[in-house]
């Protein structure tokens, strides 16, 4: 018997398939783990294949060492989607096979754990007279059954327990101890369905894609629960995905309350052994419903009946570090193989999906109102220009402050948006321009008040506050733009006695802050929330009756087509926390540009108007959905290194003009917005193509970066952060 082996190491020369002999002692399968000796290292591997015979001379194979496990880590389904992704996202097979397992399960960190228990074997026997206390783990055993073997050792003595186990008078038993994510209780409330609802339900049947377009609060978590539930009676499993971590605990109570140890969940927020125990739940098919984030995509379970994307809209189902890759394919590809639908949710779904449904590729399944019979909340939009005139120089309206105090008044809650964390965006010298950037990074470091020091968003760094400018020693020292941490400091010298909660990156580092944060807010009355996106969608609080949006212009002046589409899509989300009980809710949005067209669509909640002009300014411009972008990205400590593969890969893919010159729309070189992160010096090369062509353009393309990049390149299509 012969195996075919992929070695598990990213290294572009060995992304091929290796073969080895079986030794007869050894019972192999598909998609078992194994060790084999590579070169003069006995590294990991996965088989993929097995034959009765080989492509080379077998007296000169070496042979398979052992396997890892007695199981197939990976399953049939997951060696099709390494395929498939390998092709599509120019990706090393080992590296997309990485994705299936947890981490630490591959590096051999974690395991399944076990605990002793002790239990009375002989009911009858009875202890020496002086053996007082044999007699009493005896008599604390009869009251309580069984007891572990940690409590009874603390009590009474580990040679206590060995005498009395060697006497038979006691027994021992193993059991696995699964380490579960901590998920707070709550009650399920069976709800009534509306006739848009169970129309929905009806409709979203068969293998398809369904874009399920519904405004905020018209019920799709329910939508969602029905199907699934649905699903489970045909003996079906499903598969739900969100976009935030800090949306995973308030769906895993919905669905805990709902459907109990069924419901697993997948996240980076879980401890190794959580997560591997998670992932034993649902390979063993235990679990049969899995939520969690982007990486949960990936999941071992088996029969889906149904896959869904909450908030499909998020970039965060784009993964933007190798092995890149977009959540959307995978669901599509993982959909196709079990024939079962594919259902993307969303209030303000990306201008992508939503020509797919132009295009005829999706169905589109409308929610089109609020589940409770409401309606939106008021957006009132907050001229800051005029109240600069006014003499507000603050960051706060005089209409902001005055709704703020009636929410206070009327002990109700509010929820206070702003996309950027820290205290301000940057420091600078008002005398001679000096702004402190990163030693490491060619950006400015944020300024963090309450550890009072400098860091840098990208590779972490930290630096002392300025107190006097380094370059001219003048202490005029000027703070760049509002972030949470200011926002909090400013509403607790407004409102002393209110609770303030902030829910950030910052904040939220630690196992089950999101948790803590959200349970602190909904139990606080009155409260104030203040937070960047991550506070943005999916949330249901029943007290919160007013939303601020402090900076509207922070995601709509950005050098990237998508600008408006984030602006939009944030304001409605934001928007839509308010008023989801008997309470009316409203919405307080302060922009500098009140007459831009986003903010028209976005304060009258028109999704399809705003569609409707943005497509056509895409199309106009051929930009995506009616293009490609194809943008290869070379990176390397040494600049001049990196600059001189720029050249060689830009004067190879010009050649590509010679026969796709009607298809390039857009063809240059040049410094990546970012020049540098964490010591790496960036360079790139952007195309907008044709989409007639694209696919063979871009094979095309990676072909010759892939010859002469051997590490540091990155191929992105469409990406969602140019910088």
């Amino acid at each position: 018997m012969f195996a075919k082996v992929i070695i598990d190491q990213e290294v572009k020369a060995i992304n091929q398939i290796f073969e080895y002999s079986v030794p007869e002692k050894l019972t192999l399968q598909v998609g078992m783990r194994v060790f084999v000796p590579f070169g003069k290292r006995i590294l990991q591997g996965y088989v993929v294949g097995l034959s009765e015979t080989c492509s080379y001379d077998k007296t000169k194979l070496k042979s398979v060492i052992s396997s890892l496990e007695d199981f197939c880590a990976i399953k049939p389904e997951m060696l099709q989607l390494m395929n498939f992704m390998a092709k599509k996202n120019h990706l090393t097979m080992a590296s997309t096979l990485r994705l299936f397992l947890p981490s630490e399960m591959r590096e051999g960190k974690v395991r399944e754990i076990y605990e002793t228990f002790y239990s009375l074997a002989d009911k009858s026997f009875e202890p020496k007279k002086n053996a007082q206390k044999q007699a009493a783990l005896l008599e604390f055993l009869k009251e309580r059954d069984r007891c572990s073997s940690i409590e009874l050792g603390n009590r009474f003595g580990y040679a206590t327990i060995k005498s009395l186990l060697e006497k038979g008078a006691i027994t021992k038993q193993k059991e696995k101890i699964e380490r579960k994510p901590l998920v707070l209780p709550k009650q399920d409330k069976k709800v009534e369905l509306n006739i848009m609802q169970k129309r929905a339900i009806e409709t979203i049947n068969g293998q398809n894609v369904f874009l399920l377009h519904g405004v905020t609060g018209s019920g799709k978590t329910e939508v969602y629960m029905h199907l699934i539930e649905r699903e489970l009676s045909r003996g079906k499993n499903a598969l739900l995905l969100v976009p935030e971590i800090s949306l995973t605990p308030q769906i895993m109570s919905n669905f805990k309350a709902r459907f109990g140890d069924f419901v697993a969940m997948l996240h980076s927020g879980l401890s190794a052994g959580e997560r591997f125990d998670e992932w034993k739940r649902i390979f063993s098919g235990q679990a049969r419903i899995v939520v969690g984030a982007r990486s949960a995509v990936f999941a071992p379970v088996e029969n889906l009946g149904i896959i869904i994307i909450d908030e499909e809209h998020e970039q965060s189902y784009i993964s933007e570090s190798n092995p890149r890759y977009f959540t959307h394919d995978i669901a599509a590809f993982r959909a196709s193989y079990n024939h079962c639908p594919l259902v993307l949710g969303s209030a303000t779904p990306s201008v992508d999906s939503y020509q797919k449904v132009v295009d005829g590729q999706y169905q589109l399944v409308e929610l089109p109102t609020r589940a409770n019979g409401k309606e939106l909340p008021a957006i009132q939009i907050v001229d800051m220009i005029g109240e600069i005139r006014r003499g507000n120089n603050g960051i706060f309206s005089a209409q902001l402050i005055a709704d703020l105090g009636q929410v206070v008044a009327n002990k109700k809650q509010a929820m206070m948006f702003i996309n950027r964390r820290g205290y301000s965006s940057f420091m600078r010298c008002r005398d001679c321009g000096y702004v402190a950037t990163c030693s490491d990074c060619d950006v400015s470091l944020v300024y963090h008040r309450e550890d009072n020091r400098l860091k840098c968003h990208y590779c972490g760094k930290q630096f002392k506050v300025l107190t006097h400018c380094p370059n001219c020693k003048s202490d005029n020292i000027k703070y760049g733009a509002v972030g949470t941490e200011q926002v909090v400091a400013k509403l607790k010298e407004l409102f002393p006695q209110v609770k303030i909660l902030r829910m950030d990156n910052d904040t939220t580092s630690t196992k089950n802050s999101h948790q803590k944060i959200l349970s602190e807010f909904k139990n606080s009355l009155p409260a104030i929330l203040v937070g960047t996106q991550m506070i943005a969608k999916g949330h249901d609080f029943e007290n919160v009756t007013l939303v601020g949006i402090v900076d509207a212009d922070q995601s709509l002046f950005q050098a990237d087509y998508r600008s408006t589409e984030r602006t939009f899509q944030l304001i409605t989300q934001v928007a839509g926390r308010a008023g989801r009980s008997k309470d009316e809710g409203k919405v307080v949005l302060q922009t500098y540009a009140p007459r831009h067209y986003v903010y028209k669509f976005a304060s009258n909640y028109d999704y399809k108007g705003f569609f409707k002009k943005e497509a056509n300014i895409r199309q106009t411009a051929c930009f995506p959905p009616f293009s490609r972008i194809i943008r290869l990205l070379i990176s390397d400590n040494d600049e001049n290194y990196a600059r001189e593969l720029l050249k060689i890969c830009y004067t190879e893919i010009e050649k590509l003009k010679d026969t796709y010159q009607n298809q390039i729309l857009y063809l240059d070189a040049m410094k990546a917005p970012i020049k540098k992160i964490q010591n790496k010096f960036r360079y790139q090369i952007l195309l907008r193509v044709k989409l007639e062509q694209a696919d063979q353009i871009e094979e095309l393309v990676f072909d010759i970066a892939n010859k002469i990049v051997k590490n540091n390149v990155f191929l992105e299509i469409n990406p969602t952060n140019m910088s």
